[in-house]
């Protein structure tokens, strides 16, 4: 069994942008250089803890950012979920929507989204053209300070400010990309703040413990906004309701507010009911695998109750059911082919691999299961390789496209620790690995598979191999 080689419908989506469009040949390259220009600033992963200089773009642009109200969300796992959760029920309402991920799986335009389609190539050119003179005369001046340009990141942010205020929306969904008071998204101010569940993660930028780094993602919170806060560790809660009554906001907190009522599993997917802020919710499907992800519609509908009637007004409960039912979460948990299945999932830490583990235990019984793992440098791997061990019977280590992915051989001998020689192979090539552990999980028959984990770069690279490069769907 092999994966290699490209299918028909591999030509046909490179001729097509994010979410199917078809491209003209002269904006597909405009695209491709302006993708290039903005690659070139600072890496997504080199944070400068300021908001002034995106802050300056905002205030030469007419601060566009003060053009819709916003739904912020932050927390470790389970943002870009929450957020695509957030405005899928908001579009079920009749709202136009504009919603912001990060990163992105295949391309740039993924983070951008209006009424839940990436921006077309032609709209966001123009925001980047309408940006960037303003972009250019702050990175002139902080450079003359000895200071950097407007970062990667800062720069899709002020582009998706832009391109939201211009559409516009009635509402914007943001996730914000790292921490939360000094990312680029926190020159806006949000009506809702949602902090999901916070773990360690980006201990370089955010500090190596729970009380730093919930710290910085309670920034989010601002005065007479309200807070849904998921389900935390004790001393997580404390600070964020401090931050709550420091600012005058109203804290809504998972158990005591809103919450999961029941779960159960049903075929692609689970059955759930949700307390909200504003009533019960029966019967609803939700296509996504783990209890994980119920807690996170949880949040996401406490959240749309807090948006839409300030957590009095329920919801209509069909609106809420249909909402739900149309969720997709590109990369998570996703089932991307079969025969034998392969499952990617974007997990990068110790807690979203604890959480994906769990799932997977508890959604699906294959007789063999047979890991695809690259990681990235700066990542607890040895965490993850050992909550790995007890799911996988064999994995193969290699490494994704990401400059920072751990060296193969490296990686393999940290799992060779945990898992003995007989049960780990070292492959350098990405497609290589894949197809061998295709192989490998074909040795179990119809109920073998392959799980590919480690990254987001990870799971993106194996889409892209397997012709699931779009916003989710399953390669024909």
């Amino acid at each position: 069994m092999t994966f290699s080689g490209e299918t028909p419908g591999d030509r046909r989506r490179r001729r097509e942008g994010a979410g199917g469009q078809q491209v003209d040949p002269v904006i597909e390259a405009r695209m491709a250089q302006v993708t290039e220009e903005i690659l070139a600033r600072s890496p997504e992963n080199v944070i400068e803890p300021t908001l002034d200089r995106v802050a300056q773009v905002m205030d030469l642009l007419g601060h566009p950012q003060r053009n819709f109200p916003m739904i912020h969300i932050t927390g470790t796992n389970g943002k870009t979920t929450t957020t695509r959760m957030v405005e899928r029920l908001l579009r079920e309402l009749g709202l136009k929507t504009g919603r912001f991920t990060s990163p992105h799986l295949h391309d740039v335009r993924e983070r951008i989204s209006i009424a839940g389609e990436p921006v077309s190539a032609e709209r966001f050119l123009a925001a980047y053209d309408d940006v960037m003179p303003f972009v250019h005369m702050v990175d002139e001046t902080s450079v003359a300070e000895g200071g950097p340009r407007i970062t990667y990141f800062e720069l899709l942010v002020i582009v998706a400010y832009a391109v939201f205020s211009d559409a516009p929306v009635d509402v914007a969904v943001v996730e914000v990309g790292l921490g939360g008071a000094w990312d680029a998204t926190n020159v806006a101010d949000g009506s809702v703040a949602v902090v999901a569940p916070v773990a360690i993660d980006h201990t370089r930028l955010l500090g190596d413990n729970l009380i730093d780094i919930a710290t910085e993602k309670s920034g989010i919170i601002k005065s007479d906004a309200i807070a849904v806060l998921g389900v935390q560790e004790n001393e997580v809660m404390q600070l964020l309701l401090e931050r709550c009554d420091d600012v005058g906001a109203v804290a809504q907190v998972e158990g005591l507010a809103y919450g999961v009522l029941e779960r159960e599993i049903a075929v692609g997917g689970q059955l759930i009911s949700l307390r909200g802020l504003a009533g019960d919710y029966t019967d609803i499907f939700l296509p996504l695998f783990g209890e994980h992800q119920v807690h996170n519609a949880a949040m996401a509908l406490a959240a749309v109750e807090a948006f839409v009637g300030g957590g009095e007004q329920p919801l209509d409960a069909d609106v809420v059911r249909e909402g739900f039912a149309g969720v997709t979460s590109p990369g998570r948990m996703e089932v991307v082919r079969r025969s034998p299945t392969v499952i990617v999932d974007a997990a990068h830490n110790p807690a979203g691999i604890a959480a994906m583990s769990e799932a997977i235990r508890e959604s699906f019984t294959f007789h063999r299961l047979v890991g695809v793992v690259a990681v990235l440098q700066e990542k607890d791997a040895a965490s993850m390789l050992e909550l790995l061990e007890p799911l996988l019977d064999h994995i193969v280590v290699s490494r994704s496209t990401s400059p920072r992915s751990i060296r193969p051989q490296r990686l393999g001998e940290m799992a060779v620790e945990l898992f003995g020689e007989d049960r780990v192979t070292v492959v350098e090539n990405l497609p290589d690995a894949l197809d061998l552990a295709a192989g490998l999980a074909d040795e179990g028959g119809m109920t073998g598979a392959v799980l590919a984990t480690g990254s987001i770069t990870t799971v993106a690279d194996v889409r892209m191999l397997l012709g699931a490069d779009g916003q989710g769907d399953l390669p024909s």
